[in-house]
């Protein structure tokens, strides 16, 4: 049944990211031109939500599915890994055209073609978890 939510909630997500068209190449792009406000007001939304979401689960203290304890720790400061890590995926999303969420939403509108994309971006997560232990912290 816990299944069945998820699915139910990953299906209304991705039909909310297909009809305000925040998985659309054309409307990333204009994001990236500066031409228009939609996707901005998309993310800034998205933003303000996850904060709001965040302030809830710390202040009162929310357990997981199953009791475990959320790991809601700051994360470690540096500017080096968050410039290299910034730059590795926007550049996937500029050769891809979307971003990991989109993505399969694409996949469900039929764009089939962007399966080469989600294979390649499993592929660099495994690559990276098998990696994570040699880089430098």
């Amino acid at each position: 049944m816990k299944y069945l939510s998820y699915l139910t909630i990953g299906i209304f997500f991705g039909i909310i990211m297909y009809k305000s068209e925040a998985a659309s190449w054309f409307r990333i792009y204009e994001m990236f031109q500066f031409g228009s406000f939609h996707m901005y007001g998309i993310i800034g939304s998205a933003l303000v939500l996850g904060v709001i979401g965040v302030q809830i689960i710390k202040r009162n203290n929310i357990k997981a599915i199953g009791g475990k304890e959320m790991n809601l720790h700051p994360k470690r400061k540096g500017v080096t890994n968050y410039l290299i890590g910034g730059i590795i995926f926007g550049l996937g999303w500029a050769l891809a055209g979307a971003c990991p969420g989109p993505m399969y939403v694409l996949a469900g509108a039929g764009y089939f073609s962007i399966l080469i994309v989600i294979a390649s971006a499993i592929l660099g997560t495994f690559v990276y978890g098998l990696l994570k232990d040699k880089l430098p912290h």
